[in-house]
């Protein structure tokens, strides 16, 4: 398994950002703080995935997009939200492993009657289980 670097983020329809965390290898915390450059480029990344939507008949889509080294690799739900990792390395089982439980979960955070779609997830439950699932697949 890869270990690196993964800015996650969730994006609801309308391009409204709805979760967003962030996965960095040890090695990696070295006092620089990109997190604002990542979520740019995730952005930038929405039109690309909106393309690759057209070209697959999958949800996962694999990597849609590079800058420098750094890929961005996506998923689509039927409800046209889209899940999106941005990472330093390849691993490609373990991002589609993630992204697949993630998207449970999230149906899961949709069916909650107390929850509107498109809003915000604030679980703290969720976070934890995203947070879970990251350590388990891509580091």
């Amino acid at each position: 398994m890869a270990t690196g670097s993964y800015t996650f983020v969730i994006v609801a329809q309308g391009d409204t950002p709805v979760y967003g965390a962030e996965f960095l290898a040890a090695a990696k915390k070295d006092g620089q703080d990109t997190s604002h450059l990542n979520q740019l480029i995730i952005h930038a990344a929405l039109d690309m995935v909106d393309d690759a939507v057209w070209t697959s008949n999958n949800m996962y889509l694999k990597t849609v997009d590079k800058f420098n080294e750094l890929l961005i690799s996506a998923y689509v739900t039927p409800g046209h939200a889209r899940m999106m990792v941005l990472h330093d390395v390849r691993n490609e089982d373990g991002i589609r492993s993630f992204l697949h439980d993630v998207h449970e979960l999230y149906v899961k955070v949709l069916l909650n009657p107390f929850h509107s779609a498109g809003a915000p997830i604030r679980s703290d439950t969720f976070d934890a289980r995203v947070r879970a699932l990251a350590k388990k697949y891509l580091t």
